[in-house]
């Protein structure tokens, strides 16, 4: 029987890869889903590398001009048992992070509204056996996800265990599929010395600062994409609500004013966050980056971070100290504003550590490592050092890693957790499952390469995309793509 596949495409161009390499390996159907500005659009109306049944272009089915039906939201809330409200306060579109449009409650509940009409009738017309797409980060990528997972459609979310070079695909994010605790009886019995060059072969945090480098980084790519902007009609500000109130002038009065805020703020940070090693015992904070899934929809309820920096200093020993760590990829997001960094700098007992500073070295001289969702309390394992988190994470299985449900228990979590001895033996048998359930894929390898060739080193996005050159790249980097692909196979033909 045709397995029927159902993909998402955004601008990252990772799953149509997959697509294109999976056509020829078996008898599957392919449909699609597009979420592209108006000129990357063009490429998929034409395309003819994958042979895709039907494809639908999300934008096309959403108007904030129409008319809105509470009683079909509130239906679809407790159909799909989902928290609408928690879903979109927590979009970092639809909710103030940037400046451009202001977005009522009539278009907040019209956005939702629409996207799920769409989705239910594209499930209901076309049965998918699959959704193929990256975990998601924005509130109508999640809809369907949860959608999907309430229909028995057979999610297939790529996404990084918190390791670098390793990608797992799953049902559910953050979890191994049919595993809910570490009970292998025979595991590897990897030694100290192995355990460390295990994690500095996969440290997440390389992996994401050499795709921050490359990103946007050229000052020519960036002058050109510049003159491209400004030079192309802007339609999709009036299509896309993604877009909206993102008119020129806007764009490059923000643009100015955010590298003037970023030059400013890196001064701060250069004259009064300290550099010199911490005086121990502490326990370390390494902050997030904000409008990251990791905070928005892993820990949503999390997502203030001052105020949680507050309330872990406030549940400390009180001979403990709190380290802070500026995430060094919040450079992405041009940094935090001053008045911040102020005021994480006035808690008495917090000290604000400059995001040069290597956070391995504070994990291996702390006595406990607390973060919202995460990677650092993966590493502090590595180097025998307890953990608390805030969301939902893979490595959560691991016993000496304490996940937080009740806030109010957070300063009887912390005594308990300085206690407590780390076993090698959990992280061995985490280790083993990280091998046999994920791919060696860099995420951030191809989307880097697209980057350079397409996107102005991901200075610009709304560009024409060329069918021949596309297929030369994917001739051309199919290697980069062998064990994924292979992971999905077996996924899907299991």
């Amino acid at each position: 029987m045709t397995k029927k596949i159902l993909f998402w495409f955004s601008a990252d161009f990772t799953f149509y890869s997959i697509s294109y390499y999976l056509q020829n390996k078996s008898d599957y159907e392919f449909y699609a889903i597009v979420d592209l500005t108006n000129k990357p659009k063009k490429f998929f109306q034409i395309q003819k590398l994958v042979d895709f049944k039907k494809i639908w272009y999300f934008h096309d089915h959403i108007d904030v001009n129409s008319d809105l039906d509470k009683k079909y939201l509130q239906k679809i809330e407790e159909k799909y048992d989902l928290d609408l409200w928690k879903l979109a306060l927590n979009d970092r579109i639809l909710y103030g992070f940037f400046d451009f449009h202001k977005f009522s409650r009539n278009e907040i509940q019209l956005i939702l509204q629409q996207s799920l009409i769409l989705f239910e009738e594209i499930l209901e017309s076309i049965k998918p056996d699959f959704l193929i797409c990256a975990a998601p980060y924005l509130v109508h990528q999640e809809l369907l996800y949860e959608i999907c997972k309430k229909k028995n459609v057979q999610c297939l979310l790529l996404s990084m265990p918190k390791l670098g070079n390793k990608t797992l695909i799953s049902e559910t994010v953050h979890k191994f599929d049919n595993i809910e605790k570490l009970d292998i009886t025979k595991f590897t019995n990897r030694n100290t010395e192995e355990i460390l060059d295990y994690i500095k072969k996969s440290s997440p945090t390389s992996v994401i600062q050499k795709y921050i480098k490359n990103y946007s980084n050229s000052k020519s790519k960036f002058m050109n994409s510049a003159l491209q902007y400004m030079k192309n009609s802007n339609s999709h500000e009036k299509t896309h609500f993604t877009y909206f109130g993102r008119k020129k002038i806007k764009v490059l009065i923000y643009t100015i004013k955010q590298s003037l805020k970023k030059r400013l703020r890196e001064t701060f940070m250069k004259n009064n966050l300290t550099t010199i090693k911490p005086v121990n015992p502490y326990v370390y904070y390494p902050m997030a980056v904000d409008m990251e899934r990791n905070v928005l929809i892993d820990a949503p309820f999390y997502t203030n971070q001052i105020e949680m920096i507050k309330i872990i200093a406030k549940s400390l020993p009180i001979n403990y100290s709190l380290v802070v760590k500026e995430n060094p990829s919040q450079v992405t997001r041009d940094w935090r504003s001053i008045s911040e960094y102020k005021e994480i700098m006035n808690i008495p007992n917090v000290q604000l550590i400059h995001p040069s500073v290597s956070g391995i070295e504070l994990i291996k001289n702390s006595a406990l490592v607390i973060s919202l969702a995460g990677s650092s309390p993966l590493e502090a394992t590595f180097h025998k050092k307890p953990s608390i988190v805030f969301g939902d994470v893979i490595y959560s299985l691991i016993p000496n890693i304490v996940k937080v449900n009740e806030i109010s228990n957070l300063p009887t979590i912390i005594k308990n957790s300085l206690n407590m001895e780390i076993d090698y033996s959990y992280l061995n048998k985490f280790l083993d499952l990280i091998d046999k359930n994920t791919a060696t894929f860099d995420m951030f390898e191809f989307q880097t390469i697209f980057n350079k060739i397409f996107y102005f080193d991901g200075s610009y996005f709304d560009v024409e995309l060329n069918e021949k050159e596309i297929e030369k790249l994917l001739r051309n980097t199919e290697g980069i793509f062998e064990e994924l692909i292979q992971l999905y196979l077996k996924k899907i033909n299991n």
